[in-house]
C-alpha cells in the first residue's frame, strides 16, 4: 500500500473484502453505492479509482465486478500455462448415482481459489442445476462452496444425498424427520423419515459463484 486509506476507502475497501468472503465474488458499482448510501455508481467508482492507486485493490476493465485482490487475483482468474492442472477447488458436475462426490469422473477441472477463501473453508465447488434455490441467489450454473461435513444446523444450506439423488436445499430437521426445503415457491419441499429412509449430508454451503451451465437441483 503506496499511502495511507480515508475512512471511507476503508469503508469500501472492506465491504469488498466481506462481499467476496460471503458470496465467493466482488460486489458491483451498484451494490457498494446501495450498501454504503452513495448517491450513485459513479461515486463508488471515484473511490474504487482511488483504491486501485494505492494499490489495495486491481480494477479490469469492461466488467461489472471487475474488482481483485491484489494478494488473491488468481482467486477469480483462469488457471495460467505454468499453474499445476489440479491446483485449487474441484469443480464438481453431473454426480453418478451412488459414487462418491469427489470421485475423479464427477471433476470437471480446478479452479485456483484458495480453500480458506470461504468460511468455513470449501473443499469443493458443486456446479448447480435449476432453480429451485433462486430465491436465496443460487442460481442455474452457478458454483456453491461446499465445506465437507455431516454436522449442520436447521436453516443450513447443504447439499445432501437421499438415494441415488444428490441436491441442494434448506435443511430442517424434528425428530427423526428431516424437511428439505427448495427456496423457490414452484418447488415441493422433500420430507424424509431417518427411521425408513436414508439421508447423507455431503457437505454445507459456504458461498457462491455465479457462472457455469450444468450441474445440481
Amino acid at each position: 500500500m503506496s499511502r495511507p486509506l480515508t475512512a471511507r476507502q476503508q469503508t469500501v475497501y472492506d465491504f469488498i473484502v466481506k462481499t467476496m468472503a460471503e458470496f465467493g465474488y466482488p460486489p458491483t458499482r451498484a451494490e457498494i453505492a446501495r450498501a454504503l448510501g452513495f448517491r450513485s455508481p459513479n461515486a463508488a467508482e471515484e473511490h474504487l479509482r482511488a483504491l486501485d492507486r494505492k494499490g489495495v485493490i486491481r480494477m479490469i476493465p469492461g466488467t461489472s465486478r471487475g474488482i481483485r485482490l491484489p494478494a488473491s487475483e488468481t482467486d477469480f482468474d483462469t488457471a495460467s500455462e505454468t499453474q499445476s492442472e489440479e491446483s485449487g477447488l474441484p469443480i464438481i458436475g453431473n454426480v453418478a448415482a451412488g459414487s462418491p462426490i469427489l470421485a475423479a469422473e464427477h471433476i470437471d477441472r480446478y479452479c485456483p481459489m484458495p480453500a480458506d477463501y470461504f468460511t468455513p473453508k470449501a473443499d469443493y465447488l458443486l456446479r448447480v442445476r435449476g432453480l429451485s434455490m433462486k430465491d436465496v441467489g443460487i442460481l442455474d450454473g452457478d458454483l456453491l462452496a461446499v465445506h465437507r461435513t455431516q454436522t449442520v444446523r436447521d436453516g443450513q444450506i447443504v447439499v445432501a444425498r437421499i438415494e441415488d439423488d444428490v441436491t441442494v436445499k434448506r435443511f430442517q430437521r424434528q425428530g427423526s424427520r428431516v424437511t428439505l426445503v427448495a427456496e423457490n415457491a414452484d418447488f415441493a419441499p422433500i420430507e424424509i423419515d431417518l427411521k425408513n429412509e436414508h439421508l447423507e449430508i455431503e457437505g454445507l454451503g459456504v458461498g457462491v459463484i455465479r457462472g457455469g451451465s450444468s450441474g445440481l437441483q
